[in-house]
């Protein structure tokens, strides 16, 4: 709901701040008063095109700024897609600036915002319906969606249906499409997958293999000194035996002479450490072995290994996971048509689901538009519409346009003379005509959604007396479930009205503003009497307007 409205130099605005009431404000004046500079400067916050004509001569900016109950449901959502914060409880601040050298700039919540996110927001925020609307009601786009929220037409079971239904096509495209693909390249992936298989690589041979190379070429690089290290330590006369056999002549004599036994017990250590020497070499000779057709071998496989990868342009350590997915992708080609088969089965299977689903939400919407077109008829006659037909079209969409809503297209179209062809709403050559059509469809959908303010601009232009009467008694009517604006020049609207706010322009000689106030009782019985007699207020206008008020 718009809770106020602060103005600053638009038009002949120089300064204004309103705040509105829930339930019916009238806004009246005398013409040319500016009565629609206030829509202009509502409509620039709500993103309309900023033009530098609206800024005030002499000023150097306009700057409209509107405030909105904190926002809920969709309009915060939406808020909250666009990167917009919002405090819980907060309301919305929207403000426009219109410079007066050209340019413009938006703030929603004091955070910039593009003219484009605030038409988008504007819908959920206030709907305007005047001589030439060319939105809401009239844009066949939201009809279908109205008609379901008064016949309280649920269409989930329909969009799970759909939804299936893209699924299991999705599905059989894709199927089609990979089976397509595979069928151009089945001999490169026969050959891909022969080679792959012949080859059998495992995840982490690569460094197997290359440890086990690196080893072999250590072992062929030491082989020489090893062998000397063997024959050094080994044999009938290598250093081993020959402190072995001096061991034995030192055993003889040792006993005579402490010096030989400590030699003894030396070269006994002596004779442990080589053994043990003699042992690590030759541990170390066989660990080292030295096999040229197994280097061969096993080189022959490594370099086997890594052409593989390059020509897959893969990792030596992939090639393993790459034959199971090509492997997988051939055998996917080779069962594809019983594959596919199945698929279009489900996609049939779907589509029927969907048939009937879209069918029984079709039946449902027909029932509703016939009562729609009933409430909508009762309402007609009073507004001075009796020769006018109203109808609900519930007709087949062409294919593309089917989706989780149905096969509907749905619009409202009237006759306005007997005889006359059905057509649009939007084709109504009478503003007037179009105003009350609205009013007597906004009625019939009065606790159907929308946004929660709404502005009706002379919607009594043209009509007076029972019709003005009946057009005043729906607009309270209707102004129970939302806030209403009603820019008005009958006094029969006028006296319906929770608040009345005058809209009038003064002047010092030199500079013209327009400004607004809210009247109080004996100003409103004032203000209503000028709209019943004219520019001289008489004391039988005045005693009208007391009756007026009392009747509202």
């Amino acid at each position: 709901m718009l809770t106020a409205l602060s103005i600053r130099d638009v038009v002949l605005i120089e300064a204004l701040d309103l705040e509105f009431q829930r339930g019916l404000d009238v806004l009246t004046g005398e013409t040319g008063a500016g009565k629609s500079i206030l829509l202009d400067a509502l409509g620039l916050a709500l993103g309309a095109r900023g033009e530098t004509s609206l800024v005030r001569h002499g000023a150097a900016q306009a700057v409209v700024t509107a405030t909105f109950d904190p926002p809920e449901g969709p309009l915060a959502a939406a808020l909250a897609e666009n990167g917009i914060e919002a405090e819980p409880g907060e309301p919305l601040l929207i403000r426009r600036i219109v410079k007066a050298d050209g340019g413009s700039r938006g703030f929603v919540n004091d955070q910039p915002a593009s003219a484009a996110l605030l038409r988008e927001l504007a819908p959920m925020l206030v709907e305007i319906h005047g001589q030439h609307d060319d939105r809401g009601l009239l844009n066949p786009r939201g009809h279908r969606a109205l008609l379901d929220a008064y016949g309280r037409v649920e269409p989930e079971a329909t969009a799970k249906a759909w939804a299936t239904y893209r699924d299991a096509q999705a599905a059989l495209a894709a199927a089609n499409d990979e089976i397509e693909a595979a069928a151009r390249d089945r001999e490169w992936l026969e050959h891909a997958v022969a080679e792959l298989t012949r080859l059998a690589p495992e995840p982490g041979e690569e460094d197997t293999l290359a440890e086990k190379r690196r080893s072999m070429q250590r072992a062929e690089k030491i082989a020489g000194e090893m062998a000397a290290i063997e024959e050094h330590l080994g044999g009938s006369d290598g250093a081993l035996a020959q402190l072995r056999q001096a061991a034995r002549v030192l055993e003889r004599i040792a006993e005579d002479h402490a010096a030989l036994g400590e030699a003894l017990a030396a070269i006994d250590r002596a004779v442990i450490e080589a053994a043990t020497v003699e042992e690590q070499i030759a541990a170390a000779s066989a660990d080292l072995a030295f096999d040229p057709r197994a280097q061969e071998e096993d080189e022959a496989r490594l370099f086997e290994l890594r052409g593989m990868a390059r020509k897959h342009r893969v990792q030596p350590d992939d090639l393993a996971a790459l034959a199971a997915e090509l492997s997988e992708r051939l055998e996917r080609l080779e069962a594809g048509e019983d594959r596919v088969a199945i698929l279009e089965t489900r996609v049939a299977a779907a589509r029927a689901d969907y048939d009937a689903a879209a069918a029984t939400l079709s039946a449902r919407r027909r029932a509703a538009a016939g009562r729609l077109d009933e409430v909508v008829a009762d309402e007609l006659a009073p507004l001075k519409l009796d020769a006018a037909r109203f109808r609900t079209v519930v007709a087949d969409a062409s294919p593309e346009q089917w989706g989780p809503g149905g096969k509907d297209r749905v619009e409202f179209e009237i006759a306005t003379n007997p005889g006359a062809p059905f057509a649009p709403l939007a084709k109504i050559a009478s503003g007037g005509e179009l105003s009350r059509f609205i009013l007597a469809l906004k009625v019939a959908l009065a606790e159907e959604g929308g946004a929660a303010t709404m502005i009706f601009d002379e919607i009594d232009r043209g009509v007076g007396g029972a019709v003005a009467s009946a057009i005043g008694e729906r607009l309270a009517r209707l102004a129970e479930h939302t806030q209403l604006l009603v820019v008005t020049h009958s006094p029969q609207v006028a006296a319906r009205g929770a608040e009345h706010l005058l809209i009038a322009k003064s002047s010092d000689g030199t500079v013209t503003r327009t400004g607004v106030r809210v009247l109080g009782e004996d100003e409103r019985r004032e203000e209503i009497a000028r709209m019943l007699s004219g520019a001289t207020v008489t004391d039988e206008a005045r005693a009208q307007a007391v009756r007026l008020l009392e009747t509202a």
